[in-house]
């Protein structure tokens, strides 16, 4: 996730953001945080020894929280997303502290090998997900989807509307294809306000169509014209849209332990 398209959260308006985060409510809202490293070519091998050090460091401490790591195998491909479980924003605090034993291990194994680094917070969406039950995202591949909007709460509140209502079809005409979206917050300028997810298992089922297009569903759940018209609005609302396909790195990912 570059800077470029990385601010998937509150690029509706910053102040509209800060507003709607003031007034969640911190033990009931889950929030996701992602970490993504641009690393030279020369540097990788050195980089993802840092990595591997780092969680065993952490390993060590007990530090008890999990961070997913995925590689990009399109767009920068010298790029890798760290991705936490969904947390209160209370956990975070706690996080902080639990991780500055190993923050000389940061600093000395991985910190020289970066080019860049960007970090956002992305807003669970549940209500707007449609996953079959025992479905998580942690496949081995992942489409990652972003929607950066046009300017203005119109936009912003069209497309949560129109999101909603594509769930409710999904669900509606149970729909077989899983995706879960996110607004992201607090990402940086130039970045998109929503991201996408779509996991697979494989790159075939990544390169299949589905069965029933996304629009044919919608039409199946509420008819062509109204189908057609909410398409049309989803359209009017998107200044930008871009996309790459992760895999997950299980050799880079750190599991906290169980016990």
């Amino acid at each position: 996730m570059k800077t470029s398209t990385l601010c998937l959260a509150v690029a509706f308006a910053l102040s509209c953001a800060g507003a709607v985060m003031a007034a969640d409510d911190s033990n009931k809202v889950t929030v996701v945080r992602d970490y993504t490293d641009i690393v030279a070519p020369s540097d990788q091998a050195a980089y993802e020894a840092g990595i591997k050090s780092f969680n065993q460091c952490l390993s060590q401490h007990g530090f008890k929280y999990s961070w997913h790591a995925w590689t990009h195998e399109t767009g920068d491909t010298y790029a890798y997303s760290y991705v936490t479980d969904p947390l209160p924003w209370s956990a975070f605090d706690a996080m902080r502290t639990a991780g500055k034993a190993c923050d000389s291990s940061l600093r000395n194994d991985i910190n020289p090998h970066l080019k860049s680094e960007t970090s956002a917070f992305f807003k669970a969406l549940p209500e707007l997900s449609h996953l079959a039950k025992g479905t998580t995202l942690n496949q081995p591949y992942l489409e990652v989807i972003y929607f950066k909007l046009k300017p203005g709460h119109e936009a912003h509140a069209t497309f949560l509307d129109i999101a909603k209502k594509i769930t409710a079809g999904a669900e509606k005409t149970k729909w077989p294809n899983n995706f879960a979206v996110g607004e992201v917050l607090d990402a940086g300028q130039g970045s998109a306000d929503f991201v996408v997810l779509l996991p697979a298992k494989t790159w075939a089922d990544l390169g299949k169509d589905p069965d029933t297009p996304l629009w044919t569903m919608m039409e199946n759940a509420y008819g062509k014209a109204d189908a057609q018209a909410m398409r049309k609005s989803l359209n009017d609302t998107i200044q930008e849209q871009s996309s790459h396909i992760d895999s997950y790195s299980a050799d880079l990912t750190y599991k906290a332990s169980s016990k």
